[in-house]
């Protein structure tokens, strides 16, 4: 008896060796970034980017890559992180996202182990989902869906996930995306929520990224870093992913003309006193009375604090102000009020 039991030990400890063995290389050398995400593409305006969400810390550098004018590319499970920079290399050299995807797996020996979503800045996308990535795992790239094993085509967007609760997840990314008016931005957070909220990664939430690229629109017009957000660690990822959106936007998106009030005699009278108030922000950057005339003097003093609380993009040289700016400096006074009390 004792001879078999050594005899199965023995059978038990090879075949964990050999299984060991066959994943080697993978494990020793890619991430398991099990995850869910999207790439997309506005062919109105050209931007590109990702959504991504993860029960992995700090999805940002492995899985999301854009380049403006070029496309996007989502890898994850056992990351091949190189799949980014060499699959927009491949596009920006004329390859559709359904040709760089073929080369990138042809030339990869784990494969098998690949998750990767890419689409092209001629609105060409493809996905593929590696026989070995965890259930659930597929995708939808436009109109085609597949499990593993299959490279699919399709137009506009590219859709995937593994270990996921099941394919409800990406059915809604897909459908959500699909349906949701909007900036590309707006339709990518609404398709990566509305794909946490039918289950997303069946280990849970941890981070989440959205990445956009569009030409000549980062902060001060000198590249593409059009969105750059990134949640390292957190117990709700997404939710916190739709609340820096909406600070990003406020912060860096310059404003829009229907968004524009003019600022009358009530308003200035407002803003006067606000600016007007040292106690606020330690500083009064208004001097002058408070008499509802808009004149240079005020200008300059709304431009300054505009500028110290970081609504930059925002400044104006003329007597209009932008709602949804307003609205703020209107929140946080009175936050600020609410709390002296």
């Amino acid at each position: 008896m004792r001879s078999v039991a050594i005899l199965s030990a023995l059978c038990v400890f090879v075949l964990f060796v050999r299984l060991a063995s066959s994943r080697s290389t993978v494990a020793d050398h890619s991430p398991l970034v099990s995850t869910f995400s999207i790439v997309a593409v506005d062919m109105n305006n050209g931007d590109v980017g990702v959504a991504v969400q993860s029960k992995f810390p700090n999805v940002r550098p492995v899985v999301p890559w854009a380049e403006a004018g070029v496309g996007a590319v989502a890898t994850q499970s056992f990351a091949n992180v190189s799949f980014g920079p060499k699959g927009l290399t491949l596009m920006r050299n004329g390859a559709t996202a359904e040709e760089a995807l073929r080369i990138l797996i042809a030339n990869d020996t784990a494969r098998h182990s690949r998750q990767v979503g890419m689409v092209d800045a001629k609105g060409n996308s493809a996905s593929w989902t590696g026989n070995e990535c965890f259930d659930w795992a597929g995708g939808i790239a436009g109109e085609s869906r597949g499990g593993r094993g299959v490279v699919i085509a399709g137009k506009g967007f590219a859709a995937q996930g593994n270990i996921l609760v099941g394919k409800e997840t990406v059915e809604a990314l897909a459908s959500t995306f699909m349906n949701t008016k909007g900036s590309l931005a707006d339709r990518l957070v609404a398709a990566i929520v509305a794909g946490g909220k039918a289950g997303g990664d069946r280990r849970g939430e941890e981070s989440a990224a959205l990445l956009v690229k569009r030409k000549g629109a980062g902060y001060d017009g000198t590249s593409d870093d059009y969105i750059d957000i990134s949640i390292y660690d957190h117990p709700t990822p997404l939710k916190e992913l739709e609340r820096l959106y909406k600070l990003h936007t406020l912060y860096f998106f310059r404003s829009e003309e229907k968004n524009l009030i003019t600022i009358d005699a009530a308003l200035c009278r407002e803003l006067q006193a606000i600016l007007k108030d040292k106690a606020y922000k330690h500083q009064e950057f208004y001097s002058g009375l408070v008499n509802g005339v808009f004149d240079a003097a005020t200008l300059k003093s709304l431009n300054d604090f505009l500028g110290w609380e970081n609504y930059d993009v925002r400044i104006r040289q003329d007597d209009k102000i932008d709602k949804e700016v307003l609205e703020d400096i209107r929140k946080n006074y009175a936050e600020w009020k609410t709390k002296r009390k």
